[in-house]
């Protein structure tokens, strides 16, 4: 599905959304919206932009460590309690085609892969790097914070090896990343995923498929009346 169009002809709508890479609910809520967006005659239309958000900013990366081993530690959970909440995430999941390996999942701050989508959106690429950050982390269990995968990554959307090098190695990005941390306590973002259409109508959470049918539909329904 292409998201990005550069056409005079249409009336686009921008869908912003504020996520984290570690966040199982917000992978969810990209197939959900994925679907909402397919139902339309014309998924062209829309124009998606992804805003950096970090659930634990102060996260030390840890290899050693599962998320299951990190999450039952840190809320104090059980191994069993925690077992059994990750399966309900991941029933979630399998609902939208995701099969979440949680038992690999690994600890990581998300920090350096939040400034590869700042440069991937200069490009139009930056819904694409984000399925694949999703993709390596939950399904691969893969280092997200480390820096050739990251790398890698980047590569296979069609970024520049040797920008996106030099983006990981510096403080690029990081005016970028603070101006959607303010915007999101600016509007009032709580917790991820949280959408918002056309700054008009917002999502947030991994709703029902049908509050992300409604919301699109009442987007594109002001869009096309010409309110503002």
């Amino acid at each position: 599905m292409k998201l990005f169009i550069h056409s005079r002809n249409k009336k686009l709508m921008k869908i912003e959304i504020w996520s984290d890479i570690a966040c199982p609910f917000c992978f969810i809520g990209k197939r959900k919206l994925e679907k909402a967006i397919h139902k339309l005659p014309d998924s062209s239309i829309i124009q998606i932009e992804w805003k950096s958000f970090q659930l634990n900013p102060d996260l030390q990366t840890d290899t050693s460590q599962s998320t299951l081993d990190y999450l039952s530690q840190t809320k104090r959970w059980t191994r069993e309690q925690t077992v059994r909440m990750m399966a309900q995430v991941a029933s979630m999941g399998k609902v939208e085609g995701i099969d979440f390996d949680f038992e690999h999942t690994l600890v990581a701050n998300t920090k350096q892969a939040h400034r590869l989508l700042h440069l991937a959106k200069a490009t139009g690429k930056q819904d694409e790097l984000k399925e694949r950050f999703f993709q390596a982390y939950f399904l691969e269990g893969k280092n997200i914070d480390q820096q050739d995968i990251l790398l890698q990554n980047a590569a296979a959307v069609g970024l520049d090896k040797s920008e996106s090098k030099a983006v990981l190695e510096s403080a690029y990005f990081e005016s970028e990343i603070e101006q959607d941390l303010y915007e999101s306590r600016l509007i009032g973002v709580k917790g991820v995923p949280f959408f918002v259409f056309d700054r008009h109508y917002g999502i947030a959470g991994a709703e029902p498929d049908e509050v992300f049918d409604r919301t699109l539909q009442q987007a594109l329904q002001k869009i096309n009346s010409g309110q503002t």
